[in-house]
């Protein structure tokens, strides 16, 4: 067949785009990851990083034809290779494969709230049944010249299509879970959630910037408001938290930026830079308060704040955009017409979503176990079901503990015995740490009987 003339600097913008976007599922385990306990690490990851095999097949075997045509004329990319796709300069095939990249992280999202307590061959099986019944729909509906797209609602990169139909079915599926028997506890590993959230912040140049499907200025605009509304976000939050709690935080300075993401998705590409700031601080706002609600309420376990924040921001992005829309938003003196569309649109895919998934849970639950027994939850989820730790002590085995655990009880009996026959009174454990910090004359550190083979030693 003869080579399509696709436009190469358009190519090469979508191509990195598409790489970007698929950067962020991994973020996303990370992100999450480092939220949860640490025992639960791997499992939580996995649950984001599977999507990234499942979902690339589906997309490829039927997804994608569905989802942009519901008909089968593109089953397994069938003819893509040698066509550009309309309306743009890119071949079917590079469009095919940038949608494709959201197709996998929207699906990664709903694992925020289902996290620690949901059986992983179960959740796989959830995931195939709600990309068929949920996104590929919505997909359609709003991109795919469906009837939301005919009544005149407008989603850029994925308000309505990726975060409010996550968010929603998050909570709905975290609703049928149940709680955690654990709910409070300290996120194991602070910087994992910094590095997830900078590299959410990083793939989301592709994921807002690649949907003007060109590099040009449309594009530009897309980047420039994406950076700027992730940026109120984060000040927004950090200064409502030092307002309401007294400190920032580095989680809170990222779910900030992450909510400011979020609200801009849907209007990048229809809003000003100013429009931009103000979308990012409005939905950082309400998003803490959904938060703040939540966490006092306590009525599901949306464990890692996916609908509060990618629900929540989602539909205030849609909002939003009625109001701050430069070609038809209120605020420049347009009808109440993309508002009115605005708000059936978002409605429609909340209520579809959370339907929908409500739907795939019951049918599961009546067919099979969904949620892992007590003592699994209590005792983690890496070792059960993949056979492997996310941290390992000296050799990877957990007796290691047992005997750095044995050693230290063992140097704290021989010191209380040399401080019986010493006539000294002070502290044991206090003298055994003071001991631990000391160093001999050579500038070397004391260790314990564990590590150099004997009591321990120090300076009187």
């Amino acid at each position: 067949m003869p080579e399509v003339e696709a436009d190469p600097g358009d190519s090469s913008f979508m191509a990195v785009s598409s790489a970007l976007v698929l950067l962020m599922t991994p973020g996303l385990a990370f992100y999450y990851g480092g939220m949860v306990r640490e025992k639960n690490l791997l499992n939580t990851m996995m649950m984001s990083l599977i999507s990234m095999g499942l979902i690339s097949a589906y997309w490829m075997a039927f997804g994608f034809s569905l989802a942009f045509g519901m008909n089968f004329d593109y089953v397994g990319y069938k003819g893509l290779t040698h066509m550009l796709w309309p309306a743009t300069k890119i071949t079917g095939l590079l469009f095919a494969t940038f949608q494709m990249t959201f197709a996998i992280i929207t699906v990664a999202l709903i694992s925020g709230a289902l996290v620690e307590r949901m059986r992983f061959g179960a959740y796989m099986i959830f995931i195939t049944l709600w990309f068929c019944a949920v996104y590929i729909p919505l997909c359609y509906w709003v991109w795919g010249g469906g009837w939301i797209f005919q009544i005149g609602a407008k989603d850029f990169a994925g308000g309505t299509v990726v975060h409010i139909s996550s968010g929603t079915s998050a909570i709905v599926g975290a609703a049928f879970l149940g709680k955690r028997k654990q709910m409070d506890h300290t996120p194991h590993n602070v910087p994992f959630v910094v590095l997830g959230g900078a590299l959410l912040w990083f793939g989301w140049t592709g994921f807002n910037g690649g949907s003007a499907l060109a590099s040009n200025w449309l594009a530009t605009l897309a980047i420039t408001t994406t950076f700027l509304a992730a940026a109120a976000g984060m000040s927004v939050w950090v200064i409502l938290e030092i307002l309401v709690d007294g400190k920032p935080t580095a989680i809170g300075a990222m779910t900030g930026a992450v909510s400011g993401l979020v609200g801009i998705t849907p209007i990048a590409g229809f809003v000003d830079p100013i429009g931009s700031v103000i979308t990012g601080a409005v939905t950082a706002i309400i998003c803490t308060g959904a938060v703040k609600a939540a966490q006092r309420l306590k009525l599901v376990d949306d464990t890692l704040d996916c609908f509060t924040v990618h629900g929540v921001g989602g539909y205030m992005g849609a909002i939003i955009g009625g109001f701050l829309d430069t070609s038809q938003g209120l605020v420049y003196g347009h009808g109440v017409d993309l508002m009115g569309a605005q708000i059936i649109g978002a409605t429609a895919g909340m209520l579809y979503s959370g339907a929908c998934t409500a739907v795939i849970f019951a049918i599961l639950m009546s067919v099979m176990k969904v949620r892992v027994d007590e003592r699994m939850e209590s005792e983690g989820l890496d070792r059960p079901y993949h056979s492997e730790a996310a941290y390992h002590m000296k050799g990877g085995d957990d007796s290691d503990a047992l005997a750095i655990q044995q050693s230290i009880n063992e140097d704290i009996m021989r010191l209380m015995a040399t401080q019986t026959m010493g006539g000294q009174s002070q502290d044991p454990v206090r003298s055994l740490l003071c001991c631990a910090a000391a160093e001999d004359r050579t500038g070397r550190p004391v260790t314990s009987s564990y590590q150099q083979g004997g009591p321990p030693t120090w300076q009187g």
